[in-house]
């Protein structure tokens, strides 16, 4: 009898040890009763098996399919938008000839190279901002260029931003924006260099959305508008022919 308790603690002891571990970094771990506190998921975007899920017979699409990129539910609408808006033909690349359909924070393509060639290219191809102007737009664009740009710029974009001051580290200030020699440049100017930086200045492509680069492109040009005692209208960063 005295061998049977001890086998029985022995048997409980050792199941005990045994029905759980800690995860590590390619193993997910185990414990007890799993299906009380894991969800029979998918791996997301890729194409093995989760070990898991065991319902792929019956399930009329596989696990790869289910996992992989979809596109939107039919009539899906940005977040944000309301159909039928002129913003919302300018999302869905219905305002204007060869224009590009983009959702509102989503991914955009971007065919220019890290190049001066492509650079100029960039400034001569990209003119019209894709977005209207608004006030709400650009108490957008204000405040994320409060947030990401004035430190090096100034909040007036005059180049008097903390980092450009004296005693800056850097040993070139930040541009002054105001400028003339800014102020007529394309927009294409401008949101190159969001995409791909200018001399000291890095990328922001991956801390700004699509709208986030052009509502911060539509405050700059605000404040030139200003600078120059003229109303902010598309047609201050449209080229005229004289500036072509």
């Amino acid at each position: 009898m005295k061998l049977f308790s001890i086998i029985i603690t022995a048997f409980i002891v050792a199941s005990f040890l045994t029905s759980c571990h800690h995860a590590g970094v390619n193993n997910t771990g185990t414990e007890y009763m799993p299906d009380m506190g894991v969800s029979v998921a998918y791996e997301a975007n890729k194409f093995v098996d989760y070990q898991r899920n065991t319902w792929n017979e019956e399930s009329v699409k596989t696990r790869k399919e289910l996992a992989m990129h979809n596109l939107p539910v039919a009539h899906t609408i940005p977040r944000g938008h309301a159909g039928g808006s002129s913003s919302m033909k300018a999302v869905q690349g219905r305002d204007r000839i060869n224009s590009i359909a983009t959702p509102k924070n989503g991914y955009v393509p971007f065919y220019y190279g890290d190049t001066p060639e492509e650079r100029q290219r960039a400034m001569d191809e990209i003119i019209a901002n894709p977005f209207p102007i608004t006030k709400s737009g650009l108490a957008v664009g204000k405040e994320l260029f409060d947030i990401n740009c004035a430190i090096c710029h100034g909040k007036k974009a005059d180049g008097g931003g903390y980092l450009s001051r004296d005693g800056s580290p850097f040993p070139s200030p930040a541009a002054n924006l105001m400028l003339d020699r800014f102020i007529d440049q394309s927009n294409g100017f401008y949101y190159y260099t969001i995409m791909k930086g200018r001399n000291l200045m890095g990328s922001f492509h991956d801390k700004l959305s699509y709208e986030e680069r052009w509502q911060v492109i539509h405050y700059v040009r605000s404040l030139q508008a200003k600078k120059r005692g003229v109303a902010y209208t598309a047609a201050f960063y449209t080229p005229t022919e004289d500036k072509k």
